[in-house]
């Protein structure tokens, strides 16, 4: 059992982006769930999605906080090194969101096309995502293909990390831009633009930020990777059992060697409100929905990489790239269910019956 208060305490290297959805590992250190499952996990904030991949492979971190497709890519080597790496579990669904500048979100709101709108600009519109091949690509280019804009030809897209994007949208260098909240909301907040569109709306319930390793890792320490997932594990399910958890963790995520922004910008994102719908809000764990690595996920990420040309056109059933024909084979050696079946079985977590509203609200 990774309870056991006799074993040696392990101390890991675990890195995340100041963004609301790293929420469960600062809460598992908080709560001390690290201890209790026999590690002592040292966060590390980092500057920027590259910089996270980079540190992992080298083994500087032995685990971190990333978003799943960014695992994707760097397991088929896209736009990058590739190397073999793990998803232990999930960490939250939905939480991200696309803003535009003040004019472009008004022209909206009234109606005007996007497409029409962007036309209108003195240069060629620029975009921000958070990494080539992350989620929030994903959302942003999924987004303005369905508003009639084609991401690859129609406008510039550009890598900012998190941070810099509401800066960068105030001051006229980007028309829009995709992140994990707080982003959109400190764009909100300082007056530098608004959200139009939060990533649940585009796929209610979607998957977006994993606990991943490095394979050996996950395959040479199993007990290690087991008690890493189920001590994260622990504080998902914590921060959705009470509203009360979730205004203690925006006062944790508030330090600065967190996120580091106001406390109430951070409640506006963490808090449930008026209003809201659950399948599209920030969910850390809904039952252990949030939390089952789905190969059919995976799936959804590896056509997105084709109909964006960064992978070929399937052949026979299988995925080019894989280095497999049989895309679930590939694909059930990042989604490491078994780690994550012992972990939930180890702190009580029931395994999540298939939910197929999941696939039905996938976007095509």
């Amino acid at each position: 059992m990774t309870t056991n208060a006799q074993a040696a305490t392990r101390a890991l290297d675990v890195g995340f982006m100041p963004l609301l959805d790293a929420a469960p590992l600062v809460a598992a250190v908080r709560l001390g769930l690290d201890r209790k499952h026999g590690l002592e996990l040292r966060l590390h904030r980092q500057a920027s999605w590259a910089t996270l991949r980079d540190r992992l492979l080298s083994g500087e971190l032995d685990a971190a906080h990333v978003m799943a497709a960014l695992v994707l890519a760097v397991q088929t080597g896209i736009g990058g090194p590739q190397a073999d790496l793990a998803i232990l579990m999930g960490l939250n669904r939905n939480g991200q969101a696309i803003a535009l500048s003040p004019p472009l979100a008004e022209a909206l709101a009234q109606g005007r096309p996007l497409a029409e709108a962007l036309r209108a600009l003195p240069r060629r519109p620029v975009f921000a995502q958070t990494f080539p091949t992350g989620t929030h690509a994903l959302w942003l280019y999924h987004w303005l293909a369905a508003q009639g804009v084609d991401p690859m030809r129609d406008v510039e897209a550009v890598t900012l990390p998190p941070p810099q994007m509401p800066r960068a949208l105030a001051d006229g260098a980007l028309d829009g831009f995709c992140a994990g909240e707080p982003w959109g909301e400190q764009a909100e907040a300082t007056g530098a633009g608004r959200r139009v569109v939060r990533s649940g709306q585009l796929w209610p319930g979607h998957p977006e930020k994993v606990l991943a390793c490095r394979r050996d890792f996950a395959a040479l320490q199993p007990e290690l990777a087991t008690a890493l997932t189920a001590a994260v594990l622990e504080a998902c399910r914590w921060l959705d059992a009470d509203p009360r958890h979730r205004e203690q963790a925006a006062q944790w995520l508030a330090a600065p060697d967190a996120i580091g922004l106001p406390l109430d910008r951070l409640a506006a994102g963490l808090l449930p409100r008026a209003g809201d719908v659950p399948e599209q809000s920030l969910q850390f764990h809904a039952d252990g929905a949030a939390n089952l690595p789905r190969i059919a996920d995976g799936r959804w990420f590896l056509e997105q990489f084709r109909r964006w040309r960064w992978l070929p056109p399937a052949a026979d059933g299988g995925d080019e790239g894989t280095g497999d024909a049989d895309a679930d084979a590939w694909l059930a050696d990042v989604y490491r269910l078994d780690v994550y079946h012992q972990a939930a079985e180890d702190v009580g977590v029931l395994l999540p019956a298939q939910d197929a509203s999941l696939d039905r609200g996938r976007p095509q």
